[in-house]
């Protein structure tokens, strides 16, 4: 019995001990790379990669990329102590201990715990490969492999119960191949030999050789999170002061709309008129002619203008003409040279922190394709993102774009036809032009002089709460006489009404349950007449 207790808290023993025996190694400054390699080229070939993270080699030239989220470092300082920081790493996870021998082929819905895993030959990657972190966030998991590394089309590496990628680790004695439309999580070290990843491929880790080529196509790829990685907060948002209030502003230029267009926000000019604006379709004052409140936003907007201006950049996108093109940045003050064409899609992206800010910088002129889109992911806010363009701003045709535009001595000559805009449209200097467009100030501030954003009123009829709504609304109308005929009609941002009802009672509560989140408008109509109007947002 005593040596049958003896075997079992043996047993027990060792496993705890391989739950929890490797150490994480330390990166350095080659953990902020993506790719990197101390001695060869760096490319992309062929279809674009979206990558995050630094590039870099400290002898050769990294090619073929455009747009990074990432810093490019070619033989500097950086990428100078990268390389020794990747060499030291390497040598400290090839003199672990090794706990567990493993055949070379991997994979086939297999599962490995926390430990040194040692694979003696060239090895491959087949089906899926699960790392089990037992629900410790801090369980570290190295593959040693003395060969070279192959991950064959549609493989997956799975983390689960609290594994991280940034805790995972392949160090490689050879070439590392990864097929076609494969899913890696990790840190990949090859010594002496080159990297290759294909179209389709994913990677949340980085791909590092100590010497050789590190050639990618068509990819994403992404730093992983976690492990003490500093969480991105971005610069600090600028104080909006009166800017906050509007939706769309010149400080000197006209302000004129064509067609039907939906304003959530004040519009003004503070040396101009403001035009071509339906009273019913905009939730905010139309500032018709300058006045108090244009001139403390023109002001205001200068200041905004200055401080954005003043903004040390982290990250220089080095292709203003590529821009789009489903670009994925992370918070981050990025800057652009030159004038930019937004095609496709652009993702920002929080990584989880709702408080995270981003500057655009544009050092030129903005234009966008038809149907170009801003992407909000992981938290993201459109009240903190902000771009700063130096030159005239087009938004072209059903796109949808977010944020606070400060335009700097150009016009905003075209804010095109189905255009949603989750932001504010401001300029120095310069003539604003909408088209049937639907625009909303995001964050409104409860003190505008101008605006009661609970209700934005012809007269006050009627009361609408609680707005912010979610399952139901109610309307009280202040004045029994009010009631012959009175009707309430409510609408999206894209003008469809969505619902209606007859008011033939002093109170009446509607069940909005079906309604999605977002922004409406609400017209109160007595025999066919507008007598209420304003904006209610549902939760």
């Amino acid at each position: 019995m005593k040596k049958l207790l003896f075997i079992a808290a043996t047993v027990t023993l060792l496993s705890v001990a391989q739950t929890t025996f490797a150490q994480a190694p330390t990166l350095g400054t080659a953990a902020n790379y993506v790719l990197f390699s101390t001695n060869g080229a760096v490319s992309n070939s062929g279809v674009m990669s979206h990558l995050t993270g630094n590039i870099g080699t400290n002898n050769g030239s990294s090619t073929g990329f455009g747009n990074v989220d990432g810093v490019m470092h070619d033989q500097d300082g950086n990428s100078a102590q990268a390389a020794a920081d990747l060499l030291t790493v390497y040598n400290q996870i090839n003199n672990t201990t090794t706990t567990t021998n493993l055949a070379p082929a991997m994979g086939g819905g297999q599962t490995l715990t926390s430990g040194v895993y040692n694979i003696a030959s060239a090895t491959s990657l087949n089906g899926s490969l699960t790392f089990d972190a037992l629900g410790s966030t801090n369980a570290v998991f190295i593959v040693k492999i003395q060969g070279s590394f192959s991950a064959n089309t549609g493989a997956k590496i799975k983390l689960a119960n609290g594994a991280l990628a940034c805790n995972v680790f392949f160090n490689v004695d050879g070439q590392v191949i990864i097929a076609t439309g494969v899913v890696m999580r990790g840190t990949i070290i090859a010594n002496n030999a080159a990297i290759s990843l294909a179209v389709g491929d994913t990677l949340e880790g980085r791909a590092l050789s100590t010497t050789g080529a590190v050639t990618v196509s068509g990819i994403l790829a992404y730093l992983p999170l976690g492990c003490g990685s500093a969480v991105l907060t971005g610069p600090t948002a600028p104080t909006l002061g009166g800017t906050a209030c509007y939706a769309l502003f010149t400080s000197n230029g006209a302000v004129t709309n064509s067609g039907v267009t939906h304003i959530s926000g004040d519009i003004g000019s503070n040396s101009g008129s403001a035009t071509g604006y339906n009273p019913a379709f905009v939730s905010g004052t139309i500032h018709t002619s300058p006045d108090g409140s244009t001139a403390q936003c023109a002001l205001d907007l200068a200041n905004v203008y200055s401080y954005i201006n003043s903004l040390s950049a982290d990250i220089e996108l080095l292709y203003p003409a590529q821009f789009g093109n489903n670009l994925v940045l992370t918070p981050h003050t990025y800057v652009m040279n030159g004038a930019t064409t937004f095609t496709d899609t652009l993702y920002l992206n929080a990584q989880g922190n709702a408080n995270a800010v981003f500057v655009i910088q544009i050092n030129g002129a903005l234009n966008t394709s038809t149907y170009a889109k801003v992407n909000l992911i992981n938290g993201a806010q459109s009240k903190n993102v902000f771009w700063k363009v130096e030159g005239n701003v087009g938004i072209n045709n059903y796109s949808i774009f977010r944020g606070t535009i400060i335009c700097n001595n150009g016009a905003m000559s075209a804010l095109n036809t189905g255009v949603t805009f989750d932001g504010r449209a401001l300029t120095t200097a310069g003539a604003l032009t909408t088209a049937s467009v639907n625009a909303v100030a995001t964050t409104l501030p409860v003190n505008c002089a101008t605006l009661d954003i609970s209700s934005i009123a012809l007269n006050k009829t009627a009361k609408l709460y609680p707005n912010p709504f979610t399952n139901t609304i109610t309307i009280e109308i202040n004045d029994n006489r009010e009631l012959n005929n009175g009707e309430l009609k409510i609408y999206n941002l894209l003008g469809d009404e969505v619902m209606h009802a007859a008011v033939t009672k002093q109170a009446l509560t509607l069940n909005t349950g079906e309604l999605p989140a977002g922004v409406y408008f609400y017209k109160i109509f007595v025999a066919d007449k507008t007598i209420q109007a304003g904006r209610l947002i549902a939760q």
